[in-house]
């Protein structure tokens, strides 16, 4: 494919790059080879013994973030202590190429076997430099490369000390690093608020749905009704497609099962749904959508329902969400749903409780927006 370089610029192996900028191995600019972590047997976690960590410590955000903490007993775990500025790569595994720079606030950690170590020459490389060029199409490109292999996929020491990298001047790698560290923090902000508003609405939905809390203007008793008596579902074969019939672009949404909102586009306007105000429940993943737009359904498992004349529609589908409804695996959950009952106010309650949470999502929507 041919790429148009502009002016200034040029084509290397890790892309168009500005023309003062190197394309170098990162071995070159490392204090030394890549080393692999320790293979030592994980104990309860201790605080007179250094944090083990694993592949899988670490999230899909590069921060160690362990179900469970756990400690490292190992007499020879000193040489694998992590430093300032040093960065362990998953080197195996379905998240090859998953990296973690290391931060002080995570405490002493000990880096396991299935890792590999990498410390940049910090006249040379600033190591948040190297860790955003983790998140480039063009590192995963070549994670894909070098692991592509039979068997377990995988990146060796030698071979990540060959990896290209693109490298500006320190001065520039450092300006570059701020800037990102910059937006970092202010996304982590963002996600902590929009975390607070959810614990927020949680608390909210429970008090009002159970009537603990009501509003000035409503009394009397609440009555307690079987899903049957509330709900009817929508018969949803005639509007689904296949998978294979999802496309990227077009002109109309299509909802499935699975926890994204909207997973695909189609033009299909046969299968359009077009009643709106409904819940989509998930039968195998037990999610729950309250769509109020035309749509298209993906996939099986997908199933519609909606409540009858004198219950209000959003009402139930917030009553839903803080239902436990138990995993029994890929199996059907809708029985589950057959088996509730629901304390239920008059129909005018129901609907001034649904605007109050549906304000409360709005908010929630409004900053995930701008995340």
């Amino acid at each position: 494919m041919n790429v148009t370089v502009p002016e200034g610029y040029k084509q290397t192996k890790v892309g168009v790059i500005p023309e003062d900028w190197e394309v170098v191995k990162l071995g070159e600019v490392l204090n030394e080879k890549p080393k692999y972590g320790i293979n030592a047997r994980a104990v309860e976690y201790s605080n007179s013994l250094p944090t083990y960590i694993r592949i899988t410590d670490i999230d899909t955000d590069g921060n160690f973030n362990p179900d469970k903490k756990v400690s490292v007993d190992n007499k020879d775990y000193r040489s694998f202590i992590l430093k300032e500025n040093e960065i362990v790569f998953a080197r195996t595994g379905a998240t090859v190429g998953k990296s973690y720079l290391y931060n002080k606030k995570d405490g002493e950690l000990v880096y396991a076997g299935f890792l590999i170590k990498v410390a940049p020459n910090i006249e040379k490389l600033n190591s948040v430099f190297l860790k955003n060029f983790t998140d480039t199409s063009q590192y995963w490109k070549w994670i894909q490369l070098m692991s592509a292999r039979s068997g377990q996929p995988g990146v060796s020491g030698n071979e990540y000390s060959i990896m290209p990298i693109p490298l500006p001047s320190l001065k520039e790698q450092e300006k570059i690093a701020e800037i990102l560290t910059t937006w970092d923090e202010a996304i982590t902000k963002q996600e902590e608020l929009i975390k607070a508003k959810e614990l927020q609405k949680k608390g909210l939905m429970q008090k009002l749905l159970s009537g603990e809390v009501r509003f000035s203007g409503f009394s009397g008793e609440w009555e307690t009704f079987e899903f049957e008596e509330i709900f009817e579902r929508v018969p949803s074969k005639k509007y689904q497609i296949n998978s294979n019939e999802y496309q990227e672009f077009g002109k109309y949404p299509v909802i499935d099962q699975g926890k994204k909102l909207i997973i695909a586009y189609s033009n299909n306007e046969e299968k359009l749904y077009k009643n709106s105000s409904i819940i989509v429940f998930g039968d195998h993943t037990r999610e729950l959508k309250y769509i109020d737009f035309d749509f298209i359904i993906g996939a099986d498992g997908t199933q519609l329902i909606k409540t009858k004349d004198m219950f209000d529609n959003k009402f139930f589908y917030y009553n839903l969400l803080i239902k436990n409804i138990p995993n029994t695996g890929y199996n059907r959950h809708f029985k589950f749903l057959l088996e509730m009952n629901f304390d239920t106010p008059s129909l005018p309650e129901q609907q001034k409780i649904a605007e109050v949470l549906s304000l409360a999502d709005d908010e929630i929507n409004l900053l995930q927006n701008e995340l």
